[in-house]
């Protein structure tokens, strides 16, 4: 190596295109970060040739939870298909819950969804008085093991409430403490509007108490005349915490009339609230005892969009008892997701695919995230050309790179003897 180069590249990966520039580059990666490639040395320990194909700093799944993902192998059926059957099937689960078993089954969907191309996920993992902090233990024994190929969030959530759920503050504050990084809630779930703000006022001196952020479930629920979305926003700008709150699903923010909409999108606009709408699982629950029209059940993506709020998608629930389907791709919900909100022409195609990337990261708190000299050496090498291709065909993930090392990769070849018709 001349005096001139700079360190040789442990990966090269040439002729990428990465999504958003306009023509194929070489990226390199050294100490499991991103170096300029013309500052490289000429040859790297192993060198990937991209083909011109879409390249992405990693898909970033912003909310699921491993602790229920595959129980649908091992709980009666949800006959009503409803939340609130879920969640009393949920409790009676959780009598049987071990460190191990949840670790098992998490395990396997973080392993999936690595594959899928997901290089960072924030997981909600409940906290409450009927498991405890075995889903939090059970999650952080997790995060250890896939340290090195994932990077892992975890939300600590009282999904029985706060108030109603006596202990649950404790609990919370404990699980802070041993490692989890993002306070939940879901005010919602409290006996009115009085103990709803007392669940936010609670998450959030936690989160300040540890200078943490905070990612509710809000309003997860038809009712038009929900009202935890407000209050979130007072209460994230009291605390001063803009751009440090996430408010997941926000189903009622699609049944609100059309004023009150507007005045509340603005709060959320304001408050640099994060906004995560779970297509799969609310597509699946909302809206069931409407007669038709029936409602959709998703959030007004399109409306938060229009207002400069960031907009991300997770997968939410997986095969369990309040969803029976999902593997976590992002592609898959992509896809979903521009059905579901309407959105088909080509901006409105390229902002779905921001979702999984640079909006999920910013939901995250991601520094890194990019392929700019200095960021977090990570990659998903799609075989497609263009967002839109990538979301119709569900794209391969070619290769999949976690700090300079392919961590996995997938290439489906098929084979016919069909006739071929002249053009």
């Amino acid at each position: 190596m001349s005096a001139q180069q700079g360190p040789a590249a442990d990966l090269i990966i040439r002729n990428a295109l990465v999504w958003g520039t306009d023509a194929p580059q070489d990226l390199a990666i050294f100490g499991g970060r991103y170096i300029a490639a013309s500052e490289s040395g000429i040859a790297g320990a192993q060198e990937i040739d991209a083909a011109g194909r879409l390249c992405i700093p990693g898909f970033v799944e912003p909310h699921i939870h491993l602790d229920k993902v595959l129980l649908a192998e091992s709980v009666p059926v949800n006959r009503s298909g409803s939340l609130n059957e879920a969640i009393v099937i949920l409790g009676e689960r959780k009598a049987t819950y071990t460190v191990g078993e949840i670790a098992e089954r998490a395990g396997r969907i973080v392993t999936s969804a690595i594959a899928n191309g997901v290089t960072h996920m924030r997981t909600h993992i409940d906290v409450d008085s009927g498991c405890g902090l075995v889903p939090i233990d059970a999650l952080l024994e997790v995060r250890r093991r896939f340290a090195e190929v994932i990077d892992l969030q975890i939300v600590a959530f009282p999904q029985l409430g706060i108030v109603k759920d006596p202990g649950t503050a404790a609990l919370l504050e404990q699980a802070m403490e041993r490692g989890a990084d993002v306070v939940g809630g879901m005010p919602f779930n409290e006996a009115g509007t009085a103990d709803s703000a007392e669940h936010i006022r609670i998450a959030f001196e936690i989160a300040q108490a540890h200078d943490a952020d905070v990612d509710m479930h809000i309003d997860e629920t038809d009712d038009p005349n929900a009202r935890t979305l407000e209050m979130l926003c007072e209460a994230t700008v009291e605390a001063g915490w803009q751009g440090r709150v996430t408010a997941g699903h926000t189903c009622a923010l699609a049944a609100y009339a059309q004023d009150y909409a507007d005045h509340v999108i603005g709060l959320v606009a304001q408050a640099g609230i994060h906004m995560i709408t779970n297509p799969a699982t609310n597509l699946m629950l909302q809206g069931r005892d409407d007669d038709h029209p029936k409602r959709r059940g998703i959030t007004r993506v399109k409306e938060l969009l229009a207002r400069g709020v960031n907009v991300s998608f997770g997968q939410d629930n997986l095969r369990d008892m309040f969803y029976p389907f999902g593997r976590d791709d992002p592609l898959e919900l992509a896809w979903l997701t521009a059905h579901a909100a309407h959105m088909s022409q080509p901006d409105e195609i390229e902002a779905v695919f921001a979702m999984p990337t640079v909006n999920g990261a910013r939901v995250l708190g991601l520094s890194d995230y990019g392929t700019e000299p200095g960021c977090a050496g990570d990659l998903v090498i799609l075989d497609a050309y263009s967002a839109a291709a990538a979301i119709t065909a569900k794209a391969d993930r070619s290769y999949v790179i976690k700090r300079g090392r392919v961590v996995a990769q997938t290439e489906t070849r098929t084979t016919h003897d069909l006739p071929v018709l002249a053009v």
